[in-house]
């Protein structure tokens, strides 16, 4: 069984059918809904290429074309970082935070290791509104890039400065400047209202949590099998999938 509402299925096989329908490429041993079912398992589930391609009746190397089209459809929706942000400006705020998705060893192992999260992965920044609806989410880059510099890389810190919107961050990105908000360190330490600014800083910054456990919902970002240089990909393939579920 696969999780997944009926109506997003069909959403999917018609962008298949579409893309089909422009490089005039209509037959296939599977048709777009089954497409995009097989797909959708193979994201949701984390079921290898020999498994989905098993359970559809078509080999791996097949399984492989239709999940790897269909990426490159999906990922094409998915917003850019300005365009994400339309709409927002002073007197706004959103939530940004960083999140590793754990991969499998690969030789050059150092750059993809986190010693945060005491495991090998990639680094994805997302931006999501008040109530943890991701607006976008960034490329992947290796496990140890620190997220404030990922952050200023991606050019997220300037473009919500551009817009002058407030960004509410973990202590992860101290010292960003410009319209980033952080907790300030110490404890019990701090002057009470210190206290009370942290707290309701957490309280704010909470729901940001959604985005990423919305994220992984689909297994194979907890812990991806593929090259690194696929996750970006896959990301913004998962995050039109969300866009599309949430507008359903």
């Amino acid at each position: 069984m696969l999780d997944v509402p009926h109506e997003l299925v069909e959403h999917v096989s018609w962008l298949i059918y579409a893309r089909r329908r422009e490089l005039n490429s209509p037959w296939r041993k599977l048709g777009c809904f089954k497409q995009a079912l097989l797909v959708l398992a193979h994201l949701r589930k984390n079921e290898t290429f020999a498994q989905v391609g098993a359970g559809f009746g078509v080999s791996e190397a097949t399984a492989w074309r239709y999940v790897d089209e269909t990426l490159e459809v999906l990922a094409a929706w998915a917003p850019g970082l300005h365009e994400a942000l339309v709409g927002l400006g002073e007197g706004d705020f959103v939530i940004v935070d960083g999140t590793l998705i754990p991969t499998d060893r690969i030789r050059a192992d150092e750059p993809y290791y986190s010693q945060k999260h005491k495991k090998h992965g990639m680094n994805v920044q997302v931006i999501t509104t008040p109530d943890g609806t991701p607006l976008w989410f960034s490329r992947a880059t290796p496990g140890r890039t620190h997220d404030l510099t990922a952050a200023r890389a991606h050019g997220i810190i300037q473009a919500c400065l551009t817009r002058h919107i407030l960004i509410l961050a973990d202590r992860a990105y101290q010292g960003a400047g410009a319209t980033v908000r952080t907790p300030y360190y110490g404890h019990r330490e701090l002057p009470e209202h210190y206290q009370q600014y942290n707290g309701d800083h957490a309280r704010l910054r909470a729901s940001g949590e959604r985005a990423f456990a919305q994220l992984k919902s689909w297994r194979l970002l907890r812990r991806a099998r593929c090259s690194t240089n696929r996750l970006s990909r896959i990301v913004r393939a998962v995050h039109t999938l969300l866009i599309c579920a949430n507008s359903g």
